[in-house]
C-alpha cells in the first residue's frame, strides 16, 4: 500500500522545500492565529508559488466563517480544506458546497465512542482525519504532541478515505502503519525542534520511515 504523507504546519520556505524534496504528498497550512505555525494570506500565497504544482497544498481552518475560508483558499491556491475546530457535519457539507473544494475533517479521539461518532461526517467529508483529543482547556485543538491509542483503530474500515495523526514522528510512525493500516498520515510537531519551527532533516526522516522505498 502507498502511504499518503502529510506535514502540516509549513510556514518557510525550507520546510516546504524539505516536504517536497522526501516526496510527501501535502503540506499544510495553517490559518488559525492562536497557532505558533499560523502563515497570513501574503506568506501562504509566497508558499503556494514556490510549491507549485510539486505538492498537494491544504488549509487548516478552526471553526472559520466563510469568508475568512475564501480569502485563504484563492491566495494559497488550495487544493483542499481541513477543518480542526467543532464543525458539524452539516456545517462540513456547507462549506464544501459553497467552497467546492474537497474537505477533511480532523476527528479527536480519546475512546472507541469518538470512533463511532466519526461515521457522522462520511456523508459531509471526503476524509476523516483522526487526531488525538487534546484537554478541554487546551489552547490549540491540535498539534500538541499527544496521541491516542492505535488500537482503536485497528479493525477501523470506514467507507470514506481516512487518515491519521496525533504524536506522529519519525521515530513512530511506521510503528503506527502497522498497527492501524493507516492510507494517509500527518505529521506537525512531531518534526519541529520548537513549536512552530520545523526542522528539515526530522521532516527528511519522517518521510522515510513513512515510506521506506
Amino acid at each position: 500500500m502507498d502511504i499518503a504523507i502529510k506535514i502540516c504546519g509549513i510556514s518557510t520556505p525550507e520546510a516546504l522545500d524539505a516536504a517536497i524534496a522526501g516526496r510527501a504528498d501535502y503540506c499544510g497550512f495553517v490559518f488559525f492565529p492562536p497557532s505558533p505555525r499560523n502563515v497570513d494570506s501574503w506568506a501562504a500565497a509566497s508558499l503556494a508559488g514556490r510549491a507549485g504544482a510539486s505538492i498537494g497544498r491544504v488549509g487548516l481552518f478552526v471553526d472559520a466563517d466563510d469568508g475568512f475560508i475564501s480569502e485563504r483558499v484563492a491566495a494559497a491556491r488550495l487544493d483542499a480544506i481541513q477543518l480542526h475546530g467543532e464543525e458539524t457535519p452539516e456545517r462540513v457539507a456547507q462549506i464544501k458546497a459553497r467552497i467546492g473544494l474537497p474537505v477533511w475533517k480532523a476527528v479527536p479521539i480519546a475512546g472507541e465512542a469518538d470512533v463511532t461518532r466519526a461515521a457522522a461526517y462520511r456523508g459531509a467529508a471526503d476524509l476523516l482525519l483522526f487526531d488525538a483529543k487534546t484537554p478541554k482547556d487546551a489552547a490549540l485543538p491540535g498539534g500538541m504532541g499527544l496521541r491516542f491509542d492505535w488500537s482503536l483503530l485497528a479493525e477501523y474500515r470506514g467507507a470514506k478515505g481516512w487518515g491519521l495523526a496525533g504524536g506522529l514522528k519519525p521515530e513512530n510512525v511506521g510503528q503506527a502503519i502497522a498497527e492501524t493500516g493507516a492510507p494517509l498520515v500527518d505529521t506537525s510537531s512531531g518534526v519541529e525542534s520548537a513549536p512552530g519551527v520545523k526542522d528539515v532533516d526530522k521532516i527528511t526522516a519522517f518521510c522515510k520511515a513513512a515510506r521506506p522505498v
